[in-house]
């Protein structure tokens, strides 16, 4: 223990929670979108970023942003396509033969699809939607895993509360997020005895690129500002705080779970007195 000027003993200087430990990011669009409070969070923990994004206008937009958190890898990947996936995950093996964590922040529907009726969803959307939003999370885990047998690791993903309760022009992406969770209980057990643990997190209403899609997305956002227990809409901030706590060690014994980041907004049965 070294000595400071006034002789007093100086404390050792304690690890950041992410240090050593390194992961690829999937779904950065822009500096609001949850994917980026999750990377620049890990990033201030101490941990080592990949990137993936969808084609170039998306990977321009990444770039910048990236290299900010002192990454330079980043690819291009689309999650509906096979070959796309493997060249992906193997460009990433190439330079880190394992990761600590991978976080799954992608979801799509057609936005026409995202206001009015519920019962008029298409067969061609409800698939496209199942597909993008649930299904690659199933992927990229299956991809994810054998960069992660041999030391463990964390997937995460991003959900929302209209998976289990009505949310007005939520439509199909409630079902698609339905779908998500119970997937993320089943990798769950799964990967559990591989030392693989895999959780989602579920903010409230957020204003980003995805958000905006979907029809009275200001009304539902000033709704729960006004409701939530904290009076408050989730920040990117308290999401990328949640998200380092599940894929650092103080998060070893959590699996399963759906944290909620919403102010509290999910345990209301019913709108605070003076907004009724």
């Amino acid at each position: 223990m070294t000595q400071t000027i006034d002789g007093a003993p100086e404390l050792p200087t304690a690890p950041l929670p992410m240090q050593g430990k390194r992961g690829l990011i999937m779904g950065v669009a822009n500096d609001r979108s949850i994917a980026w409070g999750v990377a620049r969070a890990m990033h201030a923990a101490g941990a080592e970023l990949a990137f993936s994004h969808q084609g170039d206008a998306f990977g321009k937009r990444l770039q910048p942003l990236a290299a900010s958190v002192g990454s330079d890898l980043m690819m291009d990947v689309d999650v509906t396509d096979d070959a796309s996936l493997d060249q992906a995950f193997a460009k990433l093996a190439e330079v880190w033969p394992t990761i600590d964590f991978l976080v799954h922040a992608i979801a799509f529907s057609d936005k026409s699809e995202l206001t009015g009726r519920f019962l008029n969803t298409s067969r061609a959307n409800f698939k496209h939607s199942l597909d993008i939003s649930c299904y690659s999370f199933i992927d990229v885990a299956r991809r994810a895993h054998p960069m992660m047998v041999e030391n463990g690791g964390t997937l995460l993903t991003m959900t929302y509360q209209g998976s289990n309760r009505v949310v007005p022009s939520y439509n199909v992406m409630g079902v698609a997020k339905a779908a998500l969770e119970s997937a993320t209980r089943y990798l769950a057990n799964d990967l559990g005895p591989d030392g693989i643990r895999v959780n989602a997190i579920s903010p409230g209403p957020m204003k980003t690129m995805a958000g905006a899609a979907i029809g009275g997305a200001r009304r539902t956002y000033k709704h729960t500002d006004l409701n939530a227990p904290l009076r408050a809409n989730a920040t990117l901030d308290a999401i990328g705080g949640t998200a380092v706590y599940l894929a650092s060690d103080a998060g070893a014994c959590t699996t399963g779970e759906i944290i909620h980041v919403d102010g509290g907004y999910h345990v209301l049965g019913m709108p605070q007195a003076e907004n009724l």
